[in-house]
């Protein structure tokens, strides 16, 4: 599994952004950034960011794409 730290995810999500994609919070984090969904770029995969707590002072993030989201996140849409 990838984990990512936090300037790198927030760069991916400027960049998705202003690819034309919308971002919705599903969880709020505590040390990061939660969950995230990231969804209707033209062209690109849905993406769902998660925040990874390593301990009680850091965290970091997993990113997972899908062509087609699945159906436990289509309901946020």
């Amino acid at each position: 599994m990838n984990t990512y730290n936090l300037e790198v995810v927030e760069k991916l999500i400027s960049t998705y952004l202003k690819l034309g994609g919308e971002m919705i919070e599903i969880e709020e984090g505590v040390l990061g950034l939660g969950k995230i969904l990231l969804h209707s770029a033209p062209k690109k995969c849905s993406i769902i960011i998660k925040e990874v707590f390593l301990n009680e002072w850091s965290s970091t993030h997993t990113i997972r794409q899908y062509k087609k989201l699945p159906k436990k996140y289509q309901k946020f849409l």
